[in-house]
């Protein structure tokens, strides 16, 4: 069974997996596999740049984005006409000569990775490239356009037990769908709270202060030191808590009650009278 294993942490939004996509796709069909994508409109492999936090504690994330090929399908539960099928190496595919645009998959889909296709009255999704493992095995058999484009190694594809280590330690996109995905992630973007901490009277960062993050709903603490800058940095935080800070240098402390990891959050400058 085939698997994608994309690890946003190397990911430097340089497109090359959108434009490999495009340029395999648009203009040219792969019966029975696909009908050719349209230049404007979909993206069967597409990149959102997410910028989170406040100037001047800010995260940029590049999620890439593509049909997860669920193990439990909703599209193909809801496809009356029988157009969707898996292949034996777990790929799920639109038939566009069975298709009859009838827009179920479309909806059905929890991830927005299904298109819909108005001058072909078709749906359309990512098909993995098997086209190319079909035809060129030697050459496509663990590769994709997308993969084959990506310069960082950010976007792989291949067999699942030769990604074990990876996926051991990733996870997948929309979890509480509970469809099984069949692509891997690492480094999806979680919330951080960060901050600078410095003297008002001495006008000078505070190096080395200690910062707790208490949890109020479960009690679970976190701490970090300011770095060289002043600057703290609390990542991987679950989403909606709310938290109690509290900030301690010198034998001076602060406490910061309800902040949360609603959104990601920068806390600006921190005076500690």
């Amino acid at each position: 069974m085939k698997v994608f294993a994309i690890d946003l942490d190397i990911c430097n939004g340089c497109y090359c997996c959108q434009v490999a996509c495009k340029d395999e796709h648009c203009g040219q069909d792969w019966l029975p596999y696909a009908k050719a994508q349209p230049e404007t409109g979909q993206y069967w492999v597409g990149l959102t740049e997410l910028v989170r936090g406040q100037v001047p504690k800010v995260r940029i994330t590049y999620l890439v984005k593509l049909c997860q090929q669920c193990s439990q399908a909703l599209c193909m539960d809801a496809c009356k006409p029988g157009a969707i099928y898996r292949r034996e190496d777990g790929m799920v595919i639109i038939d566009p000569e069975k298709c009859t645009g009838c827009k179920l998959c479309v909806e059905a889909c929890p991830h927005g990775s299904v298109f819909y296709n108005d001058n072909l009255n078709i749906a359309q999704k990512c098909t993995a490239c098997s086209h190319l493992r079909d035809n060129d095995p030697e050459t496509w058999a663990n590769s994709t356009r997308c993969t084959d484009a990506c310069p960082t190694g950010a976007i792989r594809f291949g067999d699942e037990e030769e990604f074990a280590d990876f996926i051991r330690n990733a996870e997948l996109l929309n979890p509480q769908e509970g469809v099984e995905t069949r692509v891997y992630y690492k480094g999806l973007p979680k919330k951080f709270i960060g901050g600078t901490l410095y003297d008002p009277i001495e006008k000078e960062v505070l190096i080395g202060a200690q910062c707790t993050l208490k949890d109020k709903a479960s009690g679970e603490t976190l701490t970090a030191l300011t770095d060289a800058y002043g600057d703290f940095w609390f990542r991987n935080l679950k989403d909606d808590r709310s938290f109690t800070l509290t900030l301690e240098w010198g034998g001076k402390s602060r406490t910061i009650e309800d902040v949360s990891s609603v959104t990601d959050l920068s806390l600006g400058d921190i005076p500690l009278d």
